[in-house]
This record gives structure tokens, C-alpha cells and sequence, in this order.
């Protein structure tokens, strides 16, 4: 009697059955997420961000021994989703106060912050007669998205100094590298820019003017799943403290903006 040989397609549909019977954590074993969001300050799309967070990736796949792969994440909205549905292990973002979400609100583990902090930056141009914060009462103003962290930032910092964002005329942008166009062709009279932004960068390479500099907040902080153990956790960790401690290392931080972790 012959032999009966499997059929291709019956063995495939086997072997996709016998990986659904896998639990999900098994199935989701085979790599980690890393999210990667710059918000409005950073100006770049997926492809860049893979190459941009690429070597802090092959860092954490080699400390963890499971492949790390980079989600970019360009809206604010989709990156608190993913955290409320735990479906990231790692997010490293900018601004702060999503990250700070998801160790409030969804049990996310804090692992590091870059250095040095945050600030918002008041930014006039260099003929602008403006001199002080006080005189910017009255004037125009062009800020990253009403919602924006900077944003928000920058209109905390100003009621510091006694001015009410709100009851001024404001324009706000979807990013912030629009920003300078604005204040150079005359639109509005200051601007606000997180002083980690391209933009800002760029206005001072130009020789503008920072009319004012706030006080430090937390900068781009790294957060980890509430899946991932403690051991998981303190390498991630060592990985981020020790990208200072190698020239290959430096590079990457040099190329964020960054001193370390």
C-alpha cells in the first residue's frame, strides 16, 4: 500500500494552528516594542526615527536577549492609547507628561531620563524692541499646538511672570519649526520652543534672540511596561547609564541632543 505523504497546504495550516495555540505572552516573547515620540519638537517621520533610536535598540536586545524593534509614534493620542493598552515595553518620548501618564494612569515602570532638562524658550527677534517678559503684554504670540506640552509649559511659565496666555492673541502651529517663520515675517511678536527643538537650535545659529529661559523640567524620560520584571528593568537601565561610557555611545547621545541618561 503507498505511502501517504502530507499535503503542503495541511502541514501549513498545522503549523499556523500549532503557533495560535501558543498563550499570547509566548507568541509576544519573540521581540519587545520600543515607542519612539518627539511630538511637534522633533519633525521626523518612522523611517528616520528607526534609524535615530537604532542603536539604543541593538543595546537593549543585547542586555535583554530578545529583539528590541522601534514603533514610531507620531500622534499624541495613539501613544497614550498604546500605553492604556499596554501595548508598548518600552517608550521613550518626548514630551514628559505622556510618559509620566503612563507611570500614573497605566502602570508603567520608570527606567531613566535624558540630560540635561527642559526648558521652555521665549524667543524674539534680534531687532525686536522687546526687552523684558512684562512687555510682552499685549503682543502677538506663536506656539506649538494648543495641547502641546511646550505649550503648556510655556503658559505656566508665563503666569509666573504675570502674564495670562489665555487672554492674549495667540497663534498656535502644528510644529514648532514653523514657529521662527513666524516671528521673522513679522506674524507674532515672541514665540515659545522647547529648548531641545531643531528650531530653537536654529534660531540661535542665526543670531536671534532667547528673550527668556525657563527653570528645568524633566526631559524625554524612558518607561517600561508593567510586564517586564525588575530584572528586565535595572539592565534597560544599565544599557541608558552606560551609553556615556563608550565613544560608539556618545554618538548616539550626541545626535539627540543629549549628554546622557
Amino acid at each position: 500500500m503507498p505511502r501517504l505523504r502530507p499535503r503542503p497546504l495541511l502541514t501549513l495550516l498545522a503549523a499556523l494552528l500549532a503557533v495560535g495555540a501558543l498563550p499570547a505572552s509566548a507568541q509576544a516573547a519573540a521581540s519587545l516594542s520600543l515607542a519612539v515620540s518627539e511630538g511637534t519638537s522633533g519633525g521626523i517621520d518612522a523611517a528616520t526615527a528607526r534609524k535615530k533610536y537604532a542603536p539604543m535598540a541593538e543595546r537593549l536586545s543585547a542586555a535583554l536577549g530578545t529583539p528590541v524593534e522601534i514603533v514610531f509614534v507620531r500622534e499624541f493620542a495613539a501613544l497614550e492609547q498604546g500605553m492604556k493598552d499596554n501595548r508598548f515595553d518600552f517608550v521613550v518620548a518626548r514630551p514628559s507628561d505622556y510618559p509620566a501618564s503612563g507611570l500614573r494612569d497605566y502602570r508603567y515602570q520608570y527606567v531613566a531620563n535624558a540630560e540635561p532638562q527642559g526648558h521652555c524658550m521665549l524667543a524674539v527677534t534680534a531687532d525686536s524692541p522687546i526687552r523684558a517678559v512684562a512687555e510682552l503684554r499685549g503682543k502677538t504670540f506663536v506656539m506649538p499646538e494648543e495641547a502641546a506640552y511646550m505649550t503648556r509649559f510655556c503658559r505656566a511659565e508665563l503666569r509666573e511672570q504675570g502674564i495670562d496666555l489665555a487672554k492674549e492673541n495667540v497663534f498656535y502651529v502644528r510644529e514648532q519649526g514653523a514657529i521662527p517663520f513666524g516671528l521673522e515675517n513679522g506674524i507674532a511678536d515672541v514665540g515659545g520652543m522647547a529648548s531641545y527643538s531643531g528650531a530653537i537650535r536654529q534660531w540661535e545659529k542665526k543670531e536671534q534672540r532667547v528673550l527668556h529661559k525657563s527653570a528645568g523640567q524633566p526631559y524625554m524620560p524612558v518607561v517600561a511596561s508593567p510586564d517586564l520584571s525588575a530584572e528586565q528593568i535595572a539592565k534597560a537601565q544599565e544599557v541608558l547609564l552606560g551609553l556615556a561610557d563608550d565613544a560608539a555611545g556618545q554618538a548616539f547621545l550626541k545626535q539627540l541632543k543629549i549628554t546622557g541618561f
